[in-house]
């Protein structure tokens, strides 16, 4: 007799195994045809120019941060909308949870507006086109060298 742990854990193995069968059919089913262009860094049909360590504008970063906020917060108004709709859970309480519920909500979305707007008012909304800066590395070797380097594979 197994107890409840007994059956998850089951249901783990079973899932892992389950996890390696799959993967092992679709290793053999599928085609394996690598060739230069698919071995290369990039697919996406652009070939990779100057230095992978550039500077990214904190704009996106924030205008990312204030979404994922506020739409973590919206999701807490679907459970409450249901709780609100429900007439026989307002019904059992003579109608004062219905009014609770709705101050209750006024006031959280009061808070986000206030937050809404102070982000608005600081220009955390508005999106400014960055300006890529191109690092400057000092290197010792000198810039005729890098000049005949690249003239010479550009004739090839």
């Amino acid at each position: 007799m197994l107890s409840d742990f007994g059956y998850i854990l089951l249901f783990i193995i079973a899932a892992i195994v389950l996890l390696g069968v799959m993967l092992t059919i679709a290793k053999f089913l599928r085609p394996h045809r690598p060739n230069e262009e698919k071995l290369t860094t990039y697919e996406s049909g652009e070939d990779p120019l100057g230095n992978a360590n550039i500077q990214f504008n904190v704009r996106f970063y924030v205008v990312a941060l204030i979404f994922v906020l506020f739409e973590v917060e919206l999701l807490f108004l679907f459970p409450w909308a249901i709780v609100f709709g429900n007439e026989d859970l307002i019904a059992q309480t003579n109608g004062q949870w219905g009014w609770f519920a709705m101050a209750e909500m006024t006031v959280f979305i009061g808070i986000l507006i206030l937050g809404l707007a102070y982000a608005w008012t600081k220009g955390y909304l508005d999106w400014v086109r960055p300006k890529p800066q191109v690092p400057i590395v000092e290197s010792p070797i000198p810039t005729d060298l890098y000049s005949r380097v690249n003239e010479k594979y550009a004739k090839k």
